[in-house]
C-alpha cells in the first residue's frame, strides 16, 4: 500500500483513485463525522460512570474516563455503543478496586484483552481475575434496552429532562440541561451541495444514534439526506449494531449504489465497510481523524488497518473527490 499525503489533511492511496472517480453514492456515520461529540457523548460516558460507581458501588475515587480510554475501547472494534463503553468502564473499575490495582492501568489491560465482541470480551477477561457478580446483577446490562437502569441514567444525562421525556415518554430523575446541547455540528449546507454535484440524492446516514437524537442536533440539515435509506441503529435490534454490515448494505441497496463510500471514524465503521465489500457491495472506507483528541495516533491506527482514504474533516471531501470549482 502506498498511502500518499496529497495535500494538507488528505491522505489517499493511489490504488483507489479510479474507484473514487466511479463512486456514485456516499453514506455517513454521525458521531465523530457529521457531529463532534467530544463535549457531549464523551462527557456523558464520564459522568454516567462516576454516578453509577458512587451510587451503586460506593466507589468515590474513580478515575475520569477520558478520551484516551474511550478511544482505546473503540479501537477494539466492539464498542460503537457508548453505553457499552460505559458499562465496560464501570465493571473494570469495580474489578480494579477488588484486585487493589491501579484503575487506569487495569482499564488498559482490559482494553488490550477486548475484541469485536465488546462487553462479552471485557466480562470474560475480568472474570478470569475476579468475581464481579454483584455489579453485573445490579446493572443487569444490556437487558431491557432503554428500561435498563444504566441506559436510563446515560440517556437522562445525555438528552436532558425535556428531550428525554419527549423521546421516551418518561420523566427524568435529573433536571439539568442535556449534554447533547454540547454537540458541535460539522456538516453544513455548502458541503452537501458540493457532494450533490457528484452523488445527486444518493447521500445517507448509517449511525449508532437514534433518529430523534440526530434530528435534534442536525435540525433542518437532516432533510438533506436520503432518510428512507438511512439507518439509526439505536432504534433497531441490538444484533444489528456495528460492525454488522446489514444496515450499510440496506442503505446501499436502497439508493441503488454500485460503488459506495462510507465515511466513519472508528474500527467498527472500518470493519462494517470491509464486510459489506466482502458480501459484494463495493465500499470504500473513508476514515475521519480530526475529531479525535489524538489525530496523529488515529491516522496511524487507520493506516495500520489498511484504510486507503483518510481525511482530517468531512469538509475536505470535495477536494479529495475533485469537486471543488477552480
Amino acid at each position: 500500500m502506498t498511502l500518499l499525503k496529497m495535500q494538507e489533511g488528505i491522505y489517499i492511496d493511489d490504488s483507489i483513485v479510479d474507484d473514487l472517480t466511479r463512486s456514485d453514492g456516499i453514506i455517513f456515520d454521525c458521531d465523530g463525522v457529521l457531529i463532534d461529540i467530544t463535549k457531549s457523548y464523551d462527557l456523558t460516558i464520564k459522568k454516567t460512570t462516576k454516578y453509577v460507581l458512587e451510587n451503586l458501588s460506593q466507589i468515590n475515587d474513580s478515575i475520569d474516563i477520558d478520551s484516551k480510554i474511550i478511544e482505546g475501547f473503540k479501537s477494539t472494534g466492539g464498542f460503537n455503543d457508548e453505553v457499552d463503553l460505559t458499562y465496560a468502564s464501570i465493571i473494570s473499575i469495580v474489578a480494579a478496586k477488588k484486585l487493589q490495582r491501579d484503575q487506569r492501568e487495569f482499564i488498559f489491560e482490559v482494553i488490550k484483552n477486548c475484541d469485536t465482541s465488546g462487553i462479552i470480551s471485557a466480562e470474560k477477561y475480568i472474570e478470569t481475575l475476579t468475581e464481579i457478580r454483584d455489579i453485573k446483577n445490579q446493572l443487569n446490562y444490556p437487558e431491557n434496552s432503554h428500561d435498563n437502569q444504566l441506559y436510563k441514567t446515560f440517556d437522562q444525562f445525555f438528552y436532558g429532562s425535556g428531550l428525554y421525556q419527549k423521546i421516551f415518554k418518561k420523566d427524568s430523575n435529573f433536571f439539568e440541561s442535556g449534554l447533547i446541547e454540547n454537540d458541535i455540528i460539522i456538516v453544513n449546507d455548502t458541503l452537501i451541495s458540493q457532494l450533490k454535484t457528484k452523488f445527486n440524492s444518493k447521500i445517507s446516514i448509517v449511525t449508532g444514534r437514534g433518529l430523534e437524537s440526530v434530528r435534534y442536533s442536525l435540525k433542518n440539515l437532516l432533510g438533506q439526506f436520503d432518510l428512507p435509506s438511512s439507518k439509526f441503529l439505536e432504534d433497531e435490534p441490538r444484533n444489528l449494531a456495528k460492525p454488522n454490515p446489514s444496515s450499510l448494505i440496506e442503505a446501499i441497496k436502497g439508493m441503488n449504489i454500485k460503488n459506495a463510500i462510507y465515511v466513519g471514524d472508528s474500527m467498527e465503521d472500518l470493519i462494517m465497510a470491509k464486510k459489506a465489500s466482502k458480501q459484494g457491495y463495493k465500499t470504500i472506507f473513508c476514515g475521519i481523524i480530526g475529531t479525535s483528541k489524538y489525530p496523529k495516533e488515529k491516522l496511524e491506527f487507520f493506516k495500520k488497518n489498511g484504510t486507503l482514504l483518510i481525511l482530517e474533516s468531512i469538509n475536505l471531501l470535495p477536494k479529495a473527490l475533485n469537486l471543488e470549482k477552480e
